[in-house]
């Protein structure tokens, strides 16, 4: 997007078109104002939709353009947070409501995938959740206790087990969640906004939100050219909020991510690398994610960005990371490349905040936002039909807390990532690497 192609790589490639849209030009008035085309936006769009709700969605650049159209496309559900741990920071009402909605996640995301037929290569077949070491598989063991506690259809694997199914002997157990599994993301979000717009809502690309301020009992929102008299508003901008209400940006700390996607490899190679296809992640600090395309590549990344220098050390670590776990893969090539930013709060967990009288948001998703956008997206348009109170929502109203020394966290993970990734593949086959790369040039 934007001639860049290290926005949304492989995804913008294989995704379906978005339906038709445009910037927004005079003045229209709705129900409801939502700021932002990501997961949680046409989410809420799709479930004002569905009750009869008149909405305007305002994109300031493409349909996923933020965080929705960039990720690694796991479904999963719950958050990083343990439950238990959940529960400690959000008191039993707000943190058994959150674990219930977000448990149930996933299969709402397959029941919108399947039902009104949107293409995103939807596959829940569960995700793997791999033990980096004796500590690694001791934190999933505690994950695993906890979730099966709660009835949740997750498993425990043993080290032969666990390379059964991911197809090496690299990690020392892993996590089965069955309720898991992964999407084409950028797809998704595309195709959310299709039946949004079916269902009624107007939704505006290239139409960035400006200013807002109070007119009457509602609000006015301005735009570019335009102007949107609302009765409420939704923010849905989470990490990529520019221009109104931007104190939910400075909340969180951002964290890159970075993906990278091979060439289609051979259906016979590809059978031994997560034969069941289900998407992965380990247990490190610094960590490892990888999943197919329904073509076979195979989208490897981890944390760090593709600028200043880290494209040349991410790249080399990543073919040296996936020679290790799967070393009949040969030399790899990589066709797309990609990044994109996660915001991080203080707690690892999301927020609901009433930015003001009648001005909402859900924020703060910590690297989960696909099966989160689109729960939140159904509590708020619940909310604002009147159908719950605030006092019902899976989180509690609070206000926007900016973090200290934001800008300092931020440089460290960044460059910290670099530092792991350098050091993890070396010196000398990170300048193999590179010389390598200029030749073929």
């Amino acid at each position: 997007m934007l001639n860049d192609p290290r926005s949304h790589g492989l995804w913008e490639k294989t995704a379906p078109a978005p339906p038709p849209t445009h910037a927004l030009e005079g003045e229209v008035m709705t129900d409801v104002a939502i700021i932002g085309g990501g997961y949680t936006g046409l989410s809420t769009a799709l479930h004002l939709g569905e009750r009869g709700i008149g909405c305007v969605v305002v994109e300031a650049e493409q349909i996923g353009f933020g965080g929705s159209g960039r990720n690694v496309g796991l479904v999963n559900a719950g958050m990083w947070v343990m439950p238990e741990d959940l529960i400690a920071t959000l008191g039993p009402d707000h943190g058994n409501r959150l674990l219930d909605l977000l448990g149930g996640g996933p299969a709402k995301v397959w029941d919108i995938a399947r039902r009104y037929g949107i293409d995103c290569e939807a596959t829940p077949v569960g995700t793997l959740h791999a033990g980096a070491g004796r500590k690694g598989f001791d934190e999933l063991a505690e994950r695993a206790r906890q979730w099966q506690k709660r009835g949740a259809p997750v498993e425990l694997l043993g080290r032969e087990e666990a390379a059964q199914m991911l197809g090496t002997h690299a990690f020392e157990g892993a996590l089965l969640d069955r309720r898991a599994g992964t999407i084409q993301p950028l797809a998704y979000a595309r195709g959310l906004a299709r039946v949004a717009i079916a269902k009624g809502a107007a939704i505006h690309t290239g139409t960035p939100a400006i200013a807002l301020e109070r007119s009457g009992n509602g609000w006015l929102l301005r735009t570019p050219k335009g102007r949107v008299k609302a009765g409420r508003i939704v923010v849905a901008t989470d990490m990529y909020t520019r221009f109104v209400m931007t104190d939910i940006a400075r909340e969180q700390v951002v964290l890159p991510y970075f993906n990278m996607a091979t060439t289609p490899l051979p259906e016979d190679m590809a059978r031994t690398i997560v034969p069941g296809r289900q998407g992965v992640w380990d247990t490190r600090d610094v960590l490892l994610s990888y999943r197919f395309d329904r073509m076979n590549r195979l989208i490897f990344g981890s944390v760090g960005a593709l600028r200043n220098g880290g494209a040349a050390v991410h790249r080399a670590w990543a073919r040296t990371a996936l020679r290790r776990l799967y070393p009949q893969i040969g030399p790899v090539r990589f066709e797309q490349e990609w990044f994109g930013s996660i915001g991080m709060t203080s707690d690892n967990l999301p927020r609901f905040h009433r930015l003001d009288d009648g001005v909402f948001a859900f924020c703060g998703y910590n690297g989960r936002g696909i099966a989160p956008g689109t729960v939140f997206g159904q509590c708020m348009a619940a909310l604002l039909a009147g159908e719950i109170a605030e006092s019902d929502l899976p989180l509690p109203v609070t206000r926007p807390a900016p973090v200290a020394w934001r800008a300092l966290q931020q440089v460290f993970y960044e460059a910290g990532a670099q530092a792991v990734h350098l050091a993890e593949t070396g010196r000398n086959t990170l300048l193999k690497a590179v010389s390598s790369e200029k030749g073929a040039r």
